[in-house]
């Protein structure tokens, strides 16, 4: 037999073989990783609807912009598995996030919602 078809045999594939479908690097959370992640998110959301009932004044909105922001890039990287995926994903969506808050700064400014 030759090197390249013991290799196959021990291995159960080839290395040069389009049918290869080992992915090195490449993890899956467990169960209990998303429950984590899904009660940090919970707590972020209590976090922002009770700015309704503790009024904090001036700083509400960049506190609600900023857990809007935190709750987006958890929910994007880890259920959308953009952590795990190519770069050039996340940068699609990061510049996404980056045009989203200047769009809404600049049309809270209009109304002079920060002047208060």
């Amino acid at each position: 037999m030759s090197a390249v078809t013991e290799h196959v045999e021990a291995h159960g594939n080839a290395e040069n073989h389009g049918d290869a479908h080992v992915e090195e690097g490449h993890h899956t959370p467990t169960d209990r990783y998303f429950i984590k992640v899904a009660l940090v998110l919970a707590l972020l959301t209590a976090l922002e609807t009770s700015t309704y009932w503790i009024h904090i004044g001036a700083f509400a909105t960049p506190l609600l912009l900023i857990l809007m922001v935190i709750k987006f890039l958890m929910i994007l990287l880890i259920f959308m598995h953009l952590k795990f995926d190519n770069k050039v994903f996340s940068v699609l969506f990061y510049i996404g996030l980056g045009l989203a808050v200047l769009v809404y700064t600049a049309f809270l400014s209009t109304f002079q919602f920060f002047a208060r």
